[in-house]
């Protein structure tokens, strides 16, 4: 009397670990962000296109995540509710429009971190957003804002003399490149 062993080989151990997880396959999360309100009819132009994109990719999307802030600003409540997705195994893809739209700085270090948990960030367009100039000026004043509150107090005199001066040099940049 024999035993009968079977023996199953698995060659894609990400199916596996997402059946474990309970993830369901083609899971997205949309992510979008512009600087300012000012800005809310791109954003709702980001969402609709990505909407499509993932529609016609055969995409489940669970959640359209947005925020109006800066890309160097780690409080934002999307970017919050999108690290619990991804910790939490809910999701397998998050679609943004361009890499600066979750982060000004170290995508690679979210896109490893996304990795880590099995989820890929699809980045739909490569190159940079048109408007790119105007959103690096805001940054950079969101920068100096930040050091200067940092040095002088958020509410001081002198962060703010030092963050008008900054505004100031931009815009006698800009008016000496127009001539």
């Amino acid at each position: 009397m024999g035993v009968s062993l079977s023996v199953i080989v698995i060659e894609d151990m990400s199916e596996v670990t997402k059946l474990l997880k309970g993830k369901i396959a083609n899971t997205a999360v949309i992510y979008a962000r512009v600087s300012s309100a000012d800005q809310k009819s791109d954003l709702e132009k980001q969402v609709e296109y990505l909407k499509e994109y993932c529609s016609a990719k055969g995409y489940t999307v669970i959640d359209v995540l947005t925020d109006i802030a800066s890309g160097l600003n780690e409080k934002r409540r999307g970017l919050k509710k999108l690290f619990e997705y991804v910790v939490s195994g809910e999701v397998e893809v998050v679609v943004i429009s361009y890499k600066d739209k979750l982060t000004r700085f170290g995508f690679g270090y979210l896109e490893g971190f996304f990795s880590s948990h099995g989820v890929k960030i699809e980045v739909v367009f490569g190159g940079e957003p048109k408007n790119l100039r105007q959103e690096l000026i805001k940054d950079l004043i969101a920068i100096v804002a930040s050091f200067a509150g940092r040095l002088y107090g958020m509410r001081s005199h002198k962060k703010k003399k030092v963050v008008e001066s900054v505004k100031r040099a931009i815009r006698d940049c800009q008016t000496d490149s127009k001539v």
